[in-house]
């Protein structure tokens, strides 16, 4: 590894051999101003903002620092007058081109221009020709749908023909790296709002703040990469990369793979979860209409500190809301939805007010049907929610209206005033039910585990094996049974860990006796009993050619018996002979002889004179 020793304003710098001047200078806090410039692309040095005075052997010159290597003996100086002069020329032009950009403005100000000193042609101009744009979509995303066009004056930026393209896969890259805001993505489907107030969804993230472990994951489905991959069938291989390019630990791999593990274990907790209903579904609330019409979860992120917003409640301008409705079981105790309540609505919908309340200040509507404030302190918190002038109606809230003005009309029914009554609100939250994983039924199948009607998985019994399934050492944790909030998930989790620990301490297991046997010399090798057993306990044994039962799964049930077309399969102790010899013992009438007895006859019965005999 060779170094090199230079001088940037007179602070002598030892770095490795390769980097630019700009590069050395901000690993060293040294401020250089820069339009052009990201690190993840090759120096272009087109704003020439960068300019610095390059002293070698004597010699003065200027050179746009992003471009200009770090050699040895090199002498910089970033902010002599002859830099700050040129500077100055360049951002009055700059200023000249686009006077109402923020970053111009700041930038021109430094320098002491607070106007354009040039005639301004177009004053809605944003665009600086920086070119970053274009070698972002050309030489990272390799979608070649940007480039410049025209010369001097009509030199522009934009797709071929400035006309749609259906090469442009609406990753956005260019809009991240435009320094002046200049592109924005448009959306071809008219009235729909795709993107909510919380930012977009990046590429790479961390799951939560509070993921274990707490690294970041990549999104294919976002990732340019990967959507440059299956865009074109693999043509496309390197695309992007930054991430990668500006990992400083070389944590990142896209040659890594998803891989499947077979694993032995003693016991399964099922915590799949839920997924939250999907309120387009119901037309009536508008929801995909207005920015300003969110789910209870989308409110969940945008309170947050973490946020985009820094948890700052705001509308989709920016401003904050002055008035808020809040409704109540969207998709739960529906006949067109779930008839179920969703248990946890009620409480986060308060939350969410008081939230408001504390927040803004605004005016808060809670449309409900019932409260259904049913833990510990949660009637407590509803009085309290109330007395901080929360106003409760209740009534389903019917529909919502999105207004010429952008305002918003909430209808509903006010059951105790008995009429319909509306308010005109800036923000909807829509509090939205809870429902059983798309793949549910793919899990039930895998684990061999019974479904309620509502879709969440079934347990043994409601009262006494309420985390137990059907299927021995599968147990059920949290939501994957039904709705529950935070702390009855957190006890039955708990009570399913405890269970499962139970059956793994023990080291073995005592089995029923009552389970099916195939007979192997009758077994045609048709594998009906496979596809019907219920709990996956028959499996088909290729090199005898012939059904074989797994003694552990087993349950006894006879499905298997009764369907086997060969009648190779019997369940123990419960044979055919053995239930044909029960059957004709329930029917066979049993013969009681009664001998013939002898005895007097009461005088009150029959005459004195006669005797008779009498057989019991």
């Amino acid at each position: 590894m060779s170094w090199v020793t230079l001088t940037i304003d007179g602070q002598t710098i030892q770095v490795e051999e390769g980097k630019t001047v700009l590069e050395v200078a901000r690993e060293n806090g040294i401020h250089i101003p820069t339009l052009c410039y990201h690190p993840a692309l090759e120096p272009y040095g087109a704003c020439r903002l960068c300019v610095v005075e390059i002293i070698r052997k004597g010699w003065s010159s200027l050179h746009t620092a992003c471009t200009h290597p770090a050699w040895d003996g090199l002498e910089v100086k970033t902010n002599s007058p002859l830099v700050r002069d040129v500077r100055k020329t360049i951002m009055g032009l700059l200023l000249s081109r686009c006077p109402n950009v923020p970053i111009i403005q700041e930038l021109a100000a430094e320098y002491g221009i607070t106007a354009p000193p040039f005639p301004v042609e177009d004053p809605t101009e944003n665009c600086i020709l920086c070119g970053l744009c274009v070698r972002v979509c050309n030489d990272m995303v390799q979608a070649h749908v940007l480039n410049f066009s025209g010369r001097g004056v009509k030199r522009q930026v934009g797709p071929p023909f400035m006309e749609k393209t259906r090469q442009c896969i609406g990753c956005g890259a260019c809009t991240s790296v435009c320094p002046t805001g200049a592109i924005e993505i448009v959306l071809e489907e008219a009235g729909v709002y795709q993107a909510k107030p919380l930012g977009p969804t990046a590429a790479i993230y961390v799951p939560t703040l509070q993921a274990v472990p707490r690294v970041p994951v990549i999104d294919t489905d976002s990732c340019i990469r990967f959507r440059q991959q299956d865009r074109t069938n693999g043509a496309i291989a390197d695309a992007c990369g930054a991430c990668q390019m500006l990992c400083e630990a070389n944590a990142i791999d896209f040659d890594q793979e998803d891989e499947f593990l077979d694993l032995d274990v003693g016991a399964i907790v099922v915590a799949t979860g839920f997924e939250m209903w999907d309120a387009t579904k119901l037309s009536q609330y508008s929801y995909g209409k207005s920015p300003n019409i969110i789910t209870g979860l989308e409110f969940e992120r945008l309170s947050n500190a973490g946020g985009p917003t820094g948890g700052e409640i705001l509308l989709a301008d920016g401003r904050k809301p002055e008035r808020v409705a809040v409704i109540h079981c969207v998709g739960s105790r529906d006949h067109n939805a779930h008839e179920y309540c969703s248990r946890i609505c009620c409480m986060y919908s308060l939350k969410q007010a008081h939230l408001v309340r504390d927040k803004t200040g605004a005016e808060v509507y809670e449309f409900y049907m019932d409260m259904r404030a049913f833990g510990k302190g949660y009637e407590e918190f509803y009085e309290r929610v109330q007395e901080e002038g929360v106003v409760m109606v209740r009534g389903r809230g019917a529909e919502v209206e999105v207004l010429p003005s952008g305002k918003l009309r909430v209808t509903g029914e006010d059951a105790n005033l008995g009429k319909l009554v509306a308010a005109d609100v800036d923000m909807v939250v829509l509090s939205t039910a809870i429902e059983a994983p798309h793949d549910a039924s793919e899990v039930a199948s895998l684990f061999g585990l019974g479904r309620t009607p509502d879709g969440f998985f079934a347990e043994a019994h409601p009262k006494l094996r309420p985390v137990e399934t059907n299927t021995d050492g599968v147990f059920l944790a949290g939501c994957a049974q039904g709705p529950k909030d935070v702390p009855d998930t957190v006890a039955h989790a708990g009570a399913a860990a405890s269970m499962a620990l139970a059956l793994l301490g023990k080291g073995e297991v005592t089995i029923s006796p009552a389970i099916a046997y195939v007979d192997e010399q009758f077994c045609s090798a048709c594998k009906t009993c496979i596809s019907l057993c219920p709990y996956t306990a028959i499996g088909f044994v290729e090199a005898d050619n012939v059904a074989r039962v797994n003694e552990a799964l087993c349950k006894g049930c006879g499905t298997c018996v009764a369907t086997c077309p060969a009648g190779a399969i019997t369940a123990r102790h419960f044979t055919d002979a053995q239930i044909l010899a029960q059957i004709e013992g329930l029917f066979r009438i049993p013969v009681i002889e009664i001998p013939n007895t002898q005895y007097p006859i009461p005088d009150t019965q029959l005459p004195p004179t006669k005797e008779s005999n009498h057989e019991r």
